[in-house]
């Protein structure tokens, strides 16, 4: 029997079970990165983030597949982990927008949403990089826009997805060269395609046949977990690596970036001299485009969102100029980051993140901050971190709030709305301190925009949040502090000593399980079964000129002989650096490394 509209309860039932097989497999997923190193959480950020969407799903159950995407929606925006979570909310706000108008969907419709969700989740990252999750839901939603005209079964439409899906993923490592060298599929796109295995279990379950789903070699949605899935591996490896711009980034020349102000700002169109005059997206999208590519324009009648990136900035504020007055405006030198980023060696995505880590405490529960505007402080700040002793450095440095977490147990974007409610400050200062938490942190700011002035500052290791945090100064403009803190964040090189959990080869290194590994910013350059060897050389790469501050943070499991021993050959081999050495009680992580000139 076939199902030609899909229902809210439908609906619930699929998204309930694709959390639950997402689940099952979260695990596999987790250890699925390219480098081998024990804190893979892909798969734990994106069955955290569905957990939070099937909670709220079936608290507010509803017939109607509208209201049960948005409800869905809702659950998944505040309860996103990671980037990876982000963007599975992101899919399903797109998803819910297009079906929210609807009781029930057909086919047509249903690929419609789709589509939208893909849309909705590549505007919500600034820079889309391609054999990701984005690409997988890409390629899945354009095929049901295609084969939604030929049949009007919403369980045969489902298998489509979930075939091209499969396809999609299983090319992924042509898109992304560091996939490919290790062997490997990008892990949140298995972590989708565990998803559509779940919603196509239900379908089957409910009408269709199930030997329609054997024209293709996909595995069964009722697979076990342990069993691995034969599109997500190439002949290489088993092991599926997280979204990974790195490479991408630093096959890019800096020069070759054209338009290099990254601007996105709003425009109020009740204020300013111009208040009022007729807005025409399209007249005011070929002006920016003249000069600027990436463009996003949001209008209502009240308000105008802009992101563009633009080679004249001035030109593009004076353009907005014509249609109010502009508020929040973020600019950003784009070459100035990707020179950053080869140099800090950063990327914009956790390849794999350095220096997380895991809670080792419950966050507390943070009560809404509720003061008259003239007690407000003028500045708060909220800093991610794990480990006590570097919660202490942050306390220190004058950090309001420190939220447990980092790359096995993201903060969720609820939990930045909460900390920010809970600072009775003007302007909130957030260091997210992981390169896999900033687009929560992100998607926080844009929550809470109309309620508090909040700027993102975009640290990916704990040295650099805390280089930002000693270079704020009170007594300057939030302006004048953002710029002073990503300067802070260029000088900062950062590095960890952790152990090899396989056997693997990365670039000339020979990595057996077990041997210590040292990564310097986001690549492996290190690796011995000595902890004191391997640490000496990811040293000895970080250092340049021998006269920089270093600072070595010590882990819950670090070695008091080798710290001793290594501070001694700091100061025969480099006798002109200062050397400080603090307890971080961070886990997994022997040692983290800063290195600041």
């Amino acid at each position: 029997m076939s199902i030609r509209s899909l229902n809210g309860t439908d609906f619930t039932a699929m998204v309930i079970a694709g959390a639950e097989q997402l689940g099952q497999h979260a695990e596999h997923v987790n250890s699925l990165n390219v480098f081998p190193v024990p804190d893979g959480d892909t798969g734990t950020n994106m069955n955290l983030t569905m957990t939070a969407g099937v909670a709220e799903i079936k608290r507010k159950s509803s017939a109607s597949i509208g209201e049960a995407a948005g409800i869905l929606s809702k659950g998944l925006l505040m309860g996103a982990r990671g980037n990876s979570g982000v963007i599975l909310s992101q899919l399903f706000r797109g998803f819910s927008r297009s079906a929210a108008a609807h009781e029930e969907l057909n086919t047509i419709q249903f690929a419609a949403a789709l589509q939208n969700g893909v849309d909705a989740a590549y505007k919500a990252v600034v820079k889309p990089v391609e054999g990701t999750i984005l690409t997988v839901a890409k390629e899945a939603a354009k095929h049901a826009t295609y084969y939604a005209r030929r049949t009007n079964d919403i369980t045969e439409l489902m298998n489509e997805v979930l075939i091209k899906a499969k396809e999609a993923l299983a090319m992924t490592p042509e898109m992304l060269p560091v996939l490919k060298q290790v062997g490997v599929v990008d892990s949140g796109g298995q972590g989708l395609v565990y998803i559509y295995e779940g919603f196509m279990e239900v379908l089957l379950r409910e009408g269709g046949s199930r030997s329609m789903i054997q024209k293709e070699s996909v595995p069964s949605a009722a697979m076990k977990p342990s069993a691995q899935p034969e599109p997500v591996t190439t002949k290489a490896a088993q092991v599926i690596a997280p979204e990974m711009p790195l490479s991408a980034q630093a096959r890019l020349e800096t020069e070759d970036i054209e338009f290099l102000y990254d601007m996105e700002f709003f425009i109020n169109r009740e204020l300013g001299e111009n208040a009022g005059t007729a807005f025409d997206d399209e007249t005011f999208r070929k002006a920016l485009s003249i000069n600027g590519d990436s463009i996003i324009i949001i209008a209502d009648d009240e308000v105008i969102k802009v992101h563009v990136h633009s080679k004249t900035p001035g030109d593009v504020l004076n353009l907005a100029l014509k249609y109010g007055e502009i508020t929040q405006i973020h600019i950003l030198n784009m070459r100035e980051q990707h020179r950053d980023l080869l140099t800090a060696g950063m990327d914009g995505a956790a390849s794999p993140d350095l220096f997380a880590d895991i809670p080792q405490e419950k966050t507390s529960t943070l009560e809404e901050a509720v003061l008259p505007a003239d007690e407000m402080a003028p500045y708060g700040f909220i800093a991610v971190s794990s480990g006590d002793g570097i919660a202490e450095i942050f306390k220190s440095l004058g950090v309001d709030i420190v939220l447990s977490g980092g790359q096995t147990m993201n903060p969720s974007t609820e939990d930045f709305v909460k900390a920010v409610r809970s600072i009775a400050a003007e302007q909130v200062f957030i260091l997210p301190n992981n390169s896999n938490i900033v687009l929560a942190a992100e998607q926080a700011r844009e929550l809470l925009e109309d309620e508090r002035r909040i700027t993102v500052i975009p640290s990916k290791t704990i040295p650099q949040g805390m280089a930002a945090a000693f270079a704020f100064q009170e007594d300057e403009s939030a302006e004048t502090n953002r710029d002073q803190m990503l300067e802070a964040i260029s000088r900062v090189q950062s590095g960890q000593v952790t152990h090899a959990v396989r056997d693997t080869q990365y670039d000339e290194l020979d990595i057996k399980a077990g041997h210590y590994i040292g990564i310097h910013n986001s690549k492996i350059v290190a690796t011995d079964e000595s902890m004191l060897r391997a640490c000496e050389g990811l040293l000895a790469q970080m250092l340049e000129s021998g006269d920089e501050v270093v600072t070595i943070l010590e882990g819950e499991e670090a070695d008091p002989e080798v710290t001793g021993a290594l501070a001694a050959w700091l100061e025969e081999q480099y006798p002109a650096a200062e050397v400080e050495v603090h307890q971080g009680g961070q886990p997994v992580y022997y040692y983290l490394f800063s290195v600041e000139s």
